[in-house]
């Protein structure tokens, strides 16, 4: 099995999840390190994956998704007047080169969690977890080309975010969602199949079906007045957003005239919408280093156990070096 790992969500929920009073022997915060390396030994431990990469955001918000909805995630971009004095805010999500993201945008990340990712992210080098990214795209997108690209093995795709329900698919090889979102006490592996049963439509219709109901995280405003049921009502009548569209210009489609009209309202939203919550199959996208083999043992130990002495941070990375042996 391959793991892919949303590592920005991982790492956001860490950071929330355990308290900041979780610091390194010099009093910095490593809460999110920590936490982040527990969900790693515990979603690898269920499902002994052989391979796994942490995907990464290298673009949190491409400039492409932001020019066909100008509100996209703009809840999360950093104030002007704060933004000089947060340019470290810039390295959450990329790689541990220390390289800031390709967006112009500075992205709304707390205080204490942005130098933390850094450490993370050397971390997983020691240990030899494969990372990957792809410039102007963001994980979803990584994850969206991965999982369209992979022939051999089963892949489990581990998120707390729900547009990559869009990638669950039965084909060979089969792609499941470890969803997080929820706690991982609540965490619970979805298939296909339970896609379509918790939101009454398949997979591939995902990114239509939440392109109409909206997402207020990530600033899609949906249409006024569609919730679930009726988007996806709308998706399976009509197959898409696309067949939608075509049935609003027809005079005999069923639709009550209260619905064509909010439909009417939103259509230059619509024709763009479904672009935006569609995760892309065809990012350019880098794994580092080449091979994504999980290994059965760090890769730099020594330099393992520099990063545990320093950030003290020995029983989490135990658990995942435990967890990656199979013990």
């Amino acid at each position: 099995m391959l793991q892919l790992f949303d590592l920005a969500g991982i790492y956001f929920r860490a950071f929330f999840a355990v308290p900041t009073s979780t610091t390194s022997p010099d009093g910095r915060p490593v809460n999110a390190v920590r936490g982040s390396l527990d969900i790693l030994a515990r979603v690898i431990t269920d499902a002994r994956p052989t391979r796994a990469i942490a995907c990464l955001d290298l673009d949190w918000r491409p400039a492409w998704r932001v020019e066909l909805i100008p509100s996209y995630k703009t809840h999360r971009v950093l104030e002007p007047q704060s933004a000089a004095a947060a340019t470290v805010v810039e390295l959450a999500g990329t790689p541990h080169s220390g390289t800031p993201g390709a967006s112009a945008d500075i992205e709304v990340v707390p205080d204490e969690l942005s130098p933390q990712v850094p450490i993370l992210l050397d971390v997983l080098a020691a240990i030899g977890i494969a990372t990957a990214g792809a410039e102007g795209f963001e994980a979803d997108d990584v994850i969206g080309t991965l999982t369209a690209t992979e022939r051999l093995d089963p892949i489990e795709v581990v998120t707390g975010d729900r547009d990559l329900f869009q990638v669950a698919r039965d084909d060979d090889p089969t792609v499941c969602v470890r969803y997080i979102g929820a706690g991982m006490s609540k965490a619970a592996v979805y298939r296909a199949a339970d896609v379509a049963t918790k939101y009454g439509i398949p997979p591939g219709g995902y990114a239509d079906f939440a392109a109409l109901r909206g997402d207020p995280s990530d600033g899609l405003p949906g249409v006024p007045g569609v919730g679930d049921k009726t988007a996806a009502t709308l998706i399976n009548r009509f197959g898409s957003i696309e067949g939608l569209l075509e049935a609003m210009d027809g005079r005999s489609t069923g639709l009550t005239a209260s619905m064509r009209s909010k439909l009417t309202a939103a259509k230059d939203y619509l024709l763009v919408a479904p672009k935006v919550v569609a995760v892309a199959a065809d990012a350019p996208v880098v794994v580092t280093p080449d091979s994504d083999e999980l290994p059965r043992e760090p890769v730099d130990p020594g330099r393992l156990s520099e990063l545990v002495r320093e950030h003290g941070i020995g029983g989490a990375t135990a658990r995942l070096v435990r967890a990656i042996a199979g013990e």
